[in-house]
């Protein structure tokens, strides 16, 4: 009976604990092919312009010399692509398609180089900066086309642990 009068403090959770910690990482900055010619949603160059969003986390004379290698490869095959599906289009129904094919390997060659060179870039510069830019589609805002973007994201610690 003693018991009944006792006072017992209950255990408070602990507003620390990993199960309620919310992390925000902020949005990727995307920059948006510049050129008058797409081929299989990539385009055939990229602004130079300094994006706003990496004021502060990027030097623009990087993020300039980056945008010039990642033009000069899309400068040197794209021309080819283009001549490809060119022809790949005129014999399309001759060849019912497969005519089509190696425009295709072209393209998709194009941009393993990019994705190279990017991977590259990424592990001299951007990761040690805390961001990792990436060749990424995304869908065109005028249509339901899709495109392919320039997209720098925000590392986090788990993400920068794995790229490291």
């Amino acid at each position: 009976m003693a018991d009944f009068d006792a006072i017992y403090e209950e255990e408070e959770e602990d507003e620390n604990s990993d199960e309620n910690v919310v992390t925000l990482v902020p949005d990727p900055v995307v920059v948006r092919g510049a050129g008058n010619m797409t081929v299989f949603g990539l385009s055939n160059r990229f602004d130079l312009e300094f994006p706003n969003g990496l004021v502060s986390r990027v030097a623009p004379e990087e993020y300039k010399a980056t945008v010039s290698r990642v033009n000069s490869v899309l400068k040197k095959t794209l021309p080819v692509n283009v001549k490809w599906l060119f022809c790949g289009c005129v014999c399309c129904c001759c060849t019912l398609g497969c005519s089509l094919w190696p425009v295709i390997c072209l393209s998709k060659r194009t941009q393993h180089s990019i994705d190279k060179l990017l991977e590259w870039e990424n592990s001299h510069l951007y990761h040690k900066l805390g961001l990792h830019w990436r060749l990424a589609k995304q869908r065109c805002d005028s249509s339901s086309m899709m495109e392919y973007v320039s997209r720098y994201d925000e590392l986090t610690l788990g993400l920068l642990e794995s790229f490291v």
